[in-house]
């Protein structure tokens, strides 16, 4: 049987990517987190679509503990 997963991609701090991959883990078969190569603080999140009324509430608690840091122009 395979299980189909959606990927989601998102942009976070980079120094919260250990903080996501704990919480997220906690949830035993939520999703899977990894980071997009060459893409500095993007990671992907893949899910099972059952899964998306827990991780889309859970993900927005979390979002401004993980928001990338804004960068500054001179």
């Amino acid at each position: 049987m395979s299980i189909n997963l959606i990927p989601l991609y998102l942009r976070i701090n980079p120094a919260r990517y250990h903080f996501l991959k704990f919480i997220l883990e906690a949830y035993d078969g939520l999703c899977l987190l990894s980071t997009v190569p060459g893409e500095k603080g993007c990671v992907c999140v893949r899910y099972p679509l059952e899964k998306a009324g827990i991780l889309y509430p859970l993900l927005s608690e979390l979002a401004s503990s993980i928001k990338p840091v804004s960068s500054i122009n001179h």
